[in-house]
């Protein structure tokens, strides 16, 4: 079972949300992909001292009606407030809906941000903003956060930097933009709903050897093709595929001889307690195979649930299908990187494109809103059992420290260790600063 409705209602595919297109495994296909990922590296020079080493993004594609969620109000008048009573976290002062009982409980490891606003309305350049930290322009196409961090964070040898575990196609978000296909994101493959790894396990799209060829055969195709690659001394070493072939086909050879990525997708090497408390879904098991990922050194993580595009039965989608799903499995993630020490180094966000309108419309539904929604950080030190800023009485503006998806960006980054001031250059040399107006938030740093 897909995790994500083909379509929202603007006909945005959210399996759009990341792709990358499928490397072969043999011949010259994935090492030339690994060499345009080489080629493409750079250092950056802004670094500051590290808090967290990894990401995992929770995306919510549709646009979550954060009203209902995070930043309920039931004294609001008929026709705003939703059918969802709040109830009281485990932090005096903050409450949540009625629907996030696990997450109330929770609530001590994490910071809601309830100021968060912006002004792009639809699916496709709202997902862009969010996922980025820039707003959208026709002239530049800005790298994805976590093509971001593929680039500026190092990564152990063996393991994909930057993973989605969507089933997806051609799209621009979540792309690496002018950082070049060598920071897009591998595209995690499989539903990991099976006993074991091996049965409808997860995979690494196109780097996985199937059952006619061996690791032991590969290397002996790859001396083989050491032996072409002396022929070509005297070619231009400057082209994509001859330029470093022994350098790249190596780093192919160890993402395959890799252990790392191998035991983070035995699902089966948890408890079964704990996968269930995940969530038996595609989604659930997603989410704790990117917790396993990021335990082995990836440094991002995306896994999407999507159907938030609710212009009718809100409050139904939120209470048999969303919010249970929601609830369990990112309450889960949370406690379950608590309890092994790894929420102080891994960030966990989870937002979509924008929130919900206010007044409910005549199908019980709520339609696009961007200026005002809410979004959830845990981990990398961000306070925790803290609420950022509010909205008025009606859920209509921030009312109190507004922030914006560029500032949240820019937080994030700086608990990275990475400026957010730092520059990067697009292919033609042009100096580009990774989140041009971008402020961090002091407040939600602990």
């Amino acid at each position: 079972m897909s995790m994500l409705p083909r379509t929202d209602c603007e006909g945005f595919h959210r399996r759009d949300f990341l792709a990358v297109g499928s490397a072969g495994l043999l011949g010259l296909t994935l090492p030339s992909v690994l060499a345009a990922e080489a080629k493409a590296r750079e250092k950056g020079d802004d670094v500051l001292p590290q808090k967290a080493r990894s990401v995992i993004l929770v995306w919510l594609a549709g646009g979550p009606a954060t009203i209902d969620m995070w930043d309920n109000k039931p004294e609001a008048p008929e026709g705003i407030r939703g059918e969802f009573k709040s109830i009281d976290t485990n932090v005096p002062g903050i409450q949540f809906a009625e629907t996030l009982p696990k997450m109330a409980q929770v609530a001590d490891k994490v910071s809601v941000v309830r100021s968060l606003y912006h002004t792009i309305p639809s699916h496709g350049p709202a997902a862009v903003f969010m996922t980025t930290g820039n707003k959208p322009t026709a002239a530049l196409q800005y790298p994805s956060l976590g093509s971001l961090a593929s680039k500026l964070l190092k990564t152990p040898v063996g393991v994909p930097p930057y993973v989605t575990f969507s089933d997806l196609r051609n799209g621009t978000v979540g792309q690496a933009g002018y950082l070049g296909t060598g920071y897009n994101p591998f595209v995690i493959e499989g539903n990991g709903t099976g006993a074991r790894a091996g049965a409808n396990g997860f995979r690494v799209r196109g780097i996985t050897l199937d059952g006619r060829f061996t690791l032991d055969e590969l290397e002996k195709r790859d001396q083989l093709l050491k032996k072409f690659d002396r022929g070509f001394s005297q070619l231009d070493r400057s082209s994509d595929l001859v330029d470093g072939l022994d350098t790249f086909h190596k780093q192919a050879l160890e993402i395959l001889r890799s252990d790392r990525t191998k035991k983070a997708f035995d699902l089966a090497a948890e408890r079964p307690a704990l996968r269930e408390a995940y969530g038996v879904s595609q989604f659930g098991q997603g989410v704790l195979a990117a917790r396993r990922l990021v335990e082995a050194g990836v440094r991002f993580a995306t896994v999407s649930l999507g159907g938030w595009d609710t212009h009718s039965q809100t409050f139904k989608a939120h209470k048999d299908r969303l919010m249970p799903q929601l609830d369990g499995t990112l309450s889960a993630l949370i406690r379950d990187l608590a309890e092994r020490g790894l929420l102080d180094t891994t960030i966990v966000m989870c937002a979509g494109e924008f929130g919900r309108t206010p007044k409910v419309n005549k199908n019980s539904g709520r339609d696009h809103w961007a200026r005002s929604m809410a979004c959830v950080l845990a981990g990398g030190g961000f306070k925790r059992g803290y609420a950022h800023g509010s909205t008025d009485s009606s859920g209509m503006a921030p009312a109190t420290d507004p922030v914006t998806p560029d500032d949240v960006a820019s937080t994030i980054f700086h608990q990275l260790g990475i400026e957010p001031t730092t520059e990067l250059q697009t292919p033609t040399g042009r100096p580009v600063q990774l989140f041009r107006e971008g402020k961090v938030i002091e407040k939600l740093i602990g």
